[in-house]
């Protein structure tokens, strides 16, 4: 069992993420969107995205660091106060992930517009990063210091699989039922990724920063079109 989840799914996950990806921007470009619900609804968008991304963005480099870097981490550790700091600053920003995405889910749910642009897809991927950041927090509070044994005993298993040459005798011995789910469901993430708007963080427009501006000509009144009450909710969407 621990050989197929540790072993055996991270590669299938890494499989499913290459080929996928690969298949899906060269015979369906067109469906890579963001399908962006900001114009829908703005203000609860504002605060749950805030507390998301920004507890998600320092959370991630963080982790990437002590894959990275796990001896300058260790030594980083080395002072009792700095090994404090570091900790605190984790689990705020873990919180701070946390709350963020309890509001992105009640918004889902709740707004009517932004339900309209909302498939299964979004659900399943919502359900999955709230699994990842309730366990990582579990992880954090449970099992102490949890800076110094990633760097120490989890770069390690990580590393040996993107070598190809899996290692999982730590990783197995392990009886923190949290941590394990915290690996799997990371590895999850990165498998559905094709089959969901993760893609567009793949295709980032990076010629938009140097072509030129577009111009766009209005052929009516702004003033009106803001102000008008004629419109309609659309057939929902059915675009991933």
């Amino acid at each position: 069992m621990n050989y197929l989840l540790f072993v055996v799914f991270p590669y299938t996950c890494l499989a499913i993420f290459l080929i996928g990806s690969i298949y899906r921007y060269n015979k369906k470009a067109f469906t890579v969107s963001s399908l962006s619900s900001e114009f829908l609804e703005g203000k609860k968008l504002f605060l749950a995205s805030q507390l998301f991304h920004w507890g998600l963005l320092v959370l991630f480099f963080g982790h990437l660091i002590g894959f990275l870097f796990p001896k300058s981490v260790m030594a980083w550790n080395g002072q009792p106060v700095r090994l404090l700091i570091l900790e605190i600053t984790a689990f705020v920003f873990g919180l701070s992930a946390f709350f963020g995405i309890i509001l992105l889910v009640y918004r889902r749910l709740t707004d009517r517009r932004v339900q309209i642009v909302t498939t299964k897809m979004d659900f399943v991927v919502l359900a999955i990063l709230l699994i990842q950041i309730i366990s990582g927090l579990l992880v954090a509070y449970t099992n102490r210091w949890g800076s110094a044994w990633f760097a120490a005993f989890l770069t390690p298993y990580l590393r040996s699989i993107f070598v190809f040459n899996p290692q999982i005798d730590a990783i197995a011995s392990v009886n923190s039922l949290s941590l394990k789910i915290h690996v799997i469901s990371a590895f999850s993430i990165i498998g559905i990724i094709p089959f969901t708007r993760f893609m567009h963080f793949l295709v980032y427009p990076l010629d938009y920063t140097w072509r030129s501006y577009q111009v766009v000509y209005w052929n009516w009144n702004r003033k009106n079109i803001r102000v008008s009450r004629a419109h309609r909710e659309g057939q929902k969407s059915t675009n991933n």
